[in-house]
């Protein structure tokens, strides 16, 4: 495999970093543009302030009961993006160069949206990457071939087990054969025969790629081998493992994490950090299988204390317009952290129908925040459960207040998303 040629800054004679234009345009630099830059142990670290990623919440409604799905615990309304709001969205993204990544998704099922398709062809016609995760139950012949044809790049596809009986366990209302096969249907409208020009093989007609997202716990943890090799023979370029979060006191017995310590990463299979000795077994078969598994260059101990959201310029916008910094701050809701009860209350910096994406995410509360987050001077939370404070997002013991992020298990890589 060819690799890619490696970028390179360099001082120019009055010792200024000049960085590659590719570099300068990928992450929306401009001439005058104010970047921080973080002194790490081994080297610098450049914060651009462009926004890089979009989550966008189609819709909360869901067609399937999970386990593990936050619609068990929560209070808020439901509901769907209208058009109005979508299509404010899509003008706001114009102001953006190069446009932001945008990834469909949220506590919902996108494809439950009416409007799903032209969402997608919509976004992908503004020249951004787009993405969107699914649970694969909705996926039908027609419906794949509409979202191939509208320019997805990335298709996320939940799957739970690699079973009818573990996965129907955790996915409740779901059937296992018939995911499978919609999943098909979506890799043989990738990889169409094409005969008709005088070739009797397939070759790949999109760029499309497959993914599988599963949620670990100790109820399905076993079958995670059977699950990559599943996804290898659908076409699967990429794997991510994420840690349940409880949502319920029943959930918590299922957890696999016990201390805050990194495992294993790689570009193509991404685990959680704080998986314990129950899945030893289940990790040494996925290292001798097809997917290549190498440990961390950083952080092999200890927390993270790291926000993917704010690290990667992520942003997210609900169903109803609402501009929130990162998916856990998007809905209230209860969870459990080690069996600690904890209600994390919604963070909304305004909504697009009253002001503009770009103002949102430039809001002074918003640069605000994402600073404190990039410093994240949070208590360890995780580590310490000894504190009333863990009740809610409100306050920490470090005096910073609402929202705290001290507690939150993504920035410790226990959760993690696409």
């Amino acid at each position: 495999m060819k690799l890619k040629p490696e970028l390179s800054a360099h001082l120019d004679h009055e010792g200024r970093l000049v960085l590659p234009p590719e570099i300068v345009y990928r992450y929306g630099l401009k001439p005058g543009s104010q970047i921080p830059i973080d002194e790490k142990a081994n080297g610098l670290s450049l914060r651009t302030p462009h926004l890089r990623k979009l989550y966008i919440e189609p819709t909360n409604r869901c067609n399937l009961e999970c386990r593990t799905c936050i619609r068990n615990v929560w209070d808020e309304p439901m509901g769907k993006m209208s058009e109005g709001v979508f299509d404010r969205v899509i003008e706001d993204l114009r102001t953006f160069s190069p446009p932001p990544t945008v990834f469909y998704g949220g506590f919902g099922e996108p494809l439950f949206h009416p409007n799903i398709i032209g969402m997608v062809t919509q976004t992908k016609a503004l020249g951004a990457s787009v993405e969107l995760i699914t649970n694969g139950t909705l996926l039908t012949p027609d419906l794949s071939r509409e979202l191939i044809k509208a320019g997805l790049d990335m298709l996320w596809i939940s799957l739970d087990g690699a079973t009818p009986e573990s996965y129907a366990d955790v996915r409740l209302g779901a059937e296992l054969p018939q995911v499978l096969e919609n999943i098909t249907h979506f890799r043989n409208a990738i990889y169409a025969e094409i005969a008709d020009i005088g070739c009797c093989d397939f070759a790949p007609i999109s760029n499309t790629q497959l993914g599988i997202v599963f949620v670990a716990m100790k109820r399905n943890i076993a079958d995670l081998p059977e699950v990559i090799r599943l996804g290898h023979r659908l076409g699967a370029k990429r794997f991510i493992v994420t840690n349940v979060l409880p949502y319920t006191k029943e959930m918590c017995k299922e957890v696999l994490y016990q201390s805050v310590f990194s495992y294993l990463r790689s570009p193509s299979l991404s685990l959680p950090v704080g998986m314990n000795g129950f899945t030893r077994e289940t990790l040494y078969q996925v290292m001798h299988s097809d997917t290549h598994v190498i440990p961390p260059v950083s952080n092999l101990q200890g927390p993270n204390d790291r926000c993917p959201f704010i690290e990667s310029g992520a942003g997210v916008i609900g169903w109803d317009g609402s501009f929130s910094p990162c998916l856990p701050l998007l809905h209230s809701h209860t969870s459990y952290i080690f069996e600690f009860e904890r209600f994390s209350r919604r963070s909304g910096i305004g909504n697009i129908a009253e002001h503009s994406l770009f103002d949102l995410w430039n809001a002074p509360e918003h640069l605000a925040f994402r600073e404190r987050v990039q410093t994240f001077d949070f208590p360890s939370c995780v580590d310490c459960l000894s504190c009333e404070l863990l009740e809610n997002n409100e306050e920490d013991c470090y005096g910073n207040g609402f929202p705290t992020c001290g507690g939150c298990l993504w920035a410790q890589g226990i959760i993690q998303c696409p």
